[in-house]
């Protein structure tokens, strides 16, 4: 084969893998894991936010379990939290889209490396919060999942970054795990959904996956 062709072959490949990706992607997302079905009644209420690519979930202070709220920094006005999980070196250092950069974004999705919880605390319910109603059972696998993405210290505590948030009220927090192309911030939160026992998206890498399952 000559060198030519190798190399339009090449280049055909590295073009048709993010067109195939988005295309899997967009399917899995539309398949819905439908919520297993229990006797409990869905009296509980957490919340999905999104900054147009990020995926939280927010939780009122009261439906925390003591575990979760253990270690987290808050004021005593502090009513919801919500919850993040991301690459650490794309959090730091790419606090908004204009600081976007082509370095930060590979190592990003294709690079083993370090994650963070991100932690914001509220005084107030958000206007463009979506609602999404949960029973007891599910609120409680849904703080255990988020306890468990917590990488604690020796003590078993968990380790704030200081002074690293973005503004006075969010923190960032040592997490487990490896970001990629296949977990993303918004997977995670699918899989805890997932696991939790409420309804989902197959796999999902974007925010609107999981948030048009519940708007």
């Amino acid at each position: 084969m000559k060198l030519r062709q190798i190399i339009l072959k090449v280049i055909s490949i590295l073009v048709l893998l993010p067109i195939l990706y988005v295309l899997i992607a967009l399917l899995c997302s539309s398949i819905t894991i439908d919520r297993e079905i229990k006797s409990e009644t869905a009296d509980k209420t957490i919340y999905l936010t999104t900054n147009g690519v990020h995926l939280d979930v927010v939780i009122h202070k009261s439906d925390l379990s003591k575990q979760l709220l253990l270690g987290l920094k808050k004021r005593y006005t502090d009513q919801y939290f919500s919850f993040g999980w991301g690459d650490e070196n794309f959090y730091i250092n790419t606090p908004t889209w204009g600081d976007l950069t082509f370095k930060n974004a590979f190592s990003a999705m294709f690079l083993k490396s370090t994650t963070l919880m991100h932690v914001t605390r509220y005084r107030l319910k958000g206007t463009d919060w979506v609602e999404v109603k949960v029973t007891a059972s599910e609120l409680e696998l849904l703080n255990n999942y988020l306890q468990n993405t917590f990488r604690l210290d020796k003590n078993g505590a968990k380790v704030i970054l200081e002074d690293q948030g973005y503004t006075s009220i969010d923190d960032f927090y040592k997490a487990k795990g490896s970001y990629s192309c296949f977990k993303t911030c918004n997977s995670w939160l699918n899989t805890g959904f997932k696991q939790s026992g409420m309804k989902a998206c197959l796999w999902t890498p974007f925010d609107f996956g999981l948030m048009n399952k519940y708007e």
